[in-house]
């Protein structure tokens, strides 16, 4: 286990490197001139645009620029956006927020998704499956600021069971809420028909017929035996949706005023600021790194068969 950990470890260096040159690439082929950009209509002094270039490597080669950037980031240092604040600032004041909202909906997701697709599963092609299987569809074809618009107007204006909007810079709990059950509506829809099918395939297997054969308990057969293994997916897509959803939020966190990392990145990538869309990425991607590893490694928790050399 320990060695397979390691080798995991060392794979994420390359994925990392590769991950941030790519976005610091896309950024750079934006194109424009991100000093000049900051004075808008009113025209920049040109000796001051001049020492900002030189300062931030912008008359450089890509290679040469990115050389700069990810020499820093290893060092700890995620470098300072165009206006001086320094982007580890802006990641800390985002980061948590998102953090808080992703947890929301990563919550909703797992308890109503595989709450749906278990029932939806042990009761194939009978009403409850079907409901789910419709509801779950309805979900999957409502676009996000169409189900964010419908949901902050009626849930939070009309009715008032919570809160239409957050508040600027630290929002409460309560105040997510809302903003989290849209955000982890489309991936509760993928959850609740992933777990459906690997239940509805496992009640089939060997080793559910043997269990119940044995005279064990139906709960018992369902918790210990069926749920067990038809995680072994969901747990699959729940460790990569962890990272989208703090990425993915951009459209929510729009709809109801939430100052997290997708706003952030989106404000970023219209001011081309390189430094704060590579920092936020690179930040994303050591995310999504660590939730590929925990994920492999609760395979073998879900499954004994399952064994690392």
């Amino acid at each position: 286990m320990g060695r397979y950990v390691v080798r995991r470890l060392l794979q994420m260096i390359p994925v990392f490197i590769g991950t941030t040159f790519l976005i610091y690439y896309m950024v750079y082929q934006l194109g424009g001139d991100p000093i000049s950009a900051m004075f808008g209509d009113k025209g920049a002094d040109p000796v001051f645009v001049r020492l900002k270039r030189e300062e931030f490597h912008l008359n450089d080669p890509l290679i040469v620029q990115y050389w700069y950037y990810i020499t820093d980031l290893l060092q700890g240092n995620f470098g300072t956006s165009f206006n001086g604040r320094p982007v580890a600032e802006e990641l800390k004041r985002a980061f948590p927020v998102s953090i808080r909202l992703a947890m929301i909906a990563f919550a909703i997701e797992v308890v109503i998704g595989v709450g749906l697709g278990l029932l939806s599963g042990l009761r194939r092609g009978k009403l409850a499956d079907t409901m789910v299987l419709a509801g779950t569809l309805v979900v999957i074809s409502i676009p996000v600021f169409v189900l964010g618009t419908v949901a902050q107007f009626w849930l939070g204006s009309e009715w008032g069971i919570f809160e239409a909007t957050a508040s600027v810079g630290d929002p409460t709990w309560s105040q997510l809420v809302l903003p989290g059950l849209v955000l982890g509506s489309l991936s509760l829809a993928f959850v609740a028909r992933l777990t459906r099918t690997s239940v509805a395939e496992n009640m089939r297997a060997d080793y559910v017929r043997t269990a119940t054969a044995k005279g064990l308990p139906r709960r018992r057969v369902v918790t210990r035996h069926l749920l067990r293994n038809s995680l072994i997916p969901v747990v699959t897509f729940l460790g990569a949706d962890l990272g989208a959803l703090m990425a993915g939020a951009i459209v929510t966190e729009g709809i109801f005023n939430v100052d997290g990392v997708g706003r952030l990145i989106y404000l970023a990538v219209t001011k081309h600021e390189s430094s704060t869309v590579v920092g936020a990425v690179a930040a994303l991607v050591m995310i999504y790194l660590v939730m590929n590893l925990i994920v492999d490694l609760l395979y073998a928790v879900l499954d004994p068969r399952i064994r690392y050399a």
